[in-house]
């Protein structure tokens, strides 16, 4: 029998996976990202806020595409990781996502992918992401995958982590965003391709493929603020 898995918060399990994570596939961020940039479309000359950056994963997508950039993050690690890219040094700030340091207005779109599910509730982050930018964009582990038994888990030096993890439903979302004063612009629930096989197939999980064709993946949501 394996070992049951080590359970820790994000903070701590991005401390510890942030030297591995950039070379791990992930067929959840690989759908993510597929779906998310051709939503998206032309984003240049736009201002990008990347809530819970880590790496700069959508900071150097939406660099590319010629939008202005910048990220803030929990973990001092991942921000690192992020700041040694090419065009991304000093675009990381560390800080609580509930408590922006940004100004209001300072972005046309926030994205916030896959890591709202680390904050106990959605409310106050919503609030936040709704002052500091005029398009809010949420991104997560559908609350359906989590009951089919999904989980946020990596393997660092040898040993299995399980990400502490809270599930916020499409209506918990939906009521948190109207109170911030958002507008439901679209909303889309994903579900693992063959763009992602091959991800499943090189860690020897076809079986999981399989089983998982049909199913929602991923919760992706937009909005947008109201007008005052």
């Amino acid at each position: 029998m394996s070992p049951a898995p080590k359970v820790v918060n994000a903070i701590e399990a991005y401390r510890i996976w942030s030297q591995e994570y950039d070379q791990t596939p992930n067929a959840l961020l690989a759908l993510e990202s597929r779906v998310l940039s051709r939503r998206l479309g032309n984003i240049s000359g736009r201002r990008i806020l990347d809530a819970g950056s880590g790496t700069g994963r959508w900071m150097e997508w939406a660099q590319r595409c010629g939008a202005r950039v910048f990220g803030v993050d929990a973990c001092h690690e991942m921000i690192l990781k992020a700041t040694g890219k090419p065009g991304l040094e000093g675009r990381s700030a560390l800080a609580d996502l509930n408590r922006l340091p940004v100004c209001d207005d300072a972005a046309d779109i926030a994205i916030c992918s896959f890591t709202i599910g680390y904050l106990a509730s959605a409310g106050p982050v919503l609030r936040e992401l709704a002052r500091v930018a005029r398009r809010v964009i949420i991104s997560d582990l559908h609350p359906g995958a989590v009951l089919r038994g999904w989980t946020r888990s990596f393997r660092a030096g040898g040993e299995l982590y399980q990400v502490q993890h809270y599930s916020h439903s499409a209506e918990e979302l939906e009521a948190a965003a109207s109170e911030a004063g958002l507008t439901p612009e679209w909303r889309v629930e994903p579900s693992f391709g063959d763009a992602e096989r091959g991800i499943f197939n090189r860690a020897g999980k076809e079986q999981m493929f399989e089983d998982s064709q049909g199913l929602p993946a991923v919760l992706i949501t937009a909005w947008t603020r109201s007008p005052d």
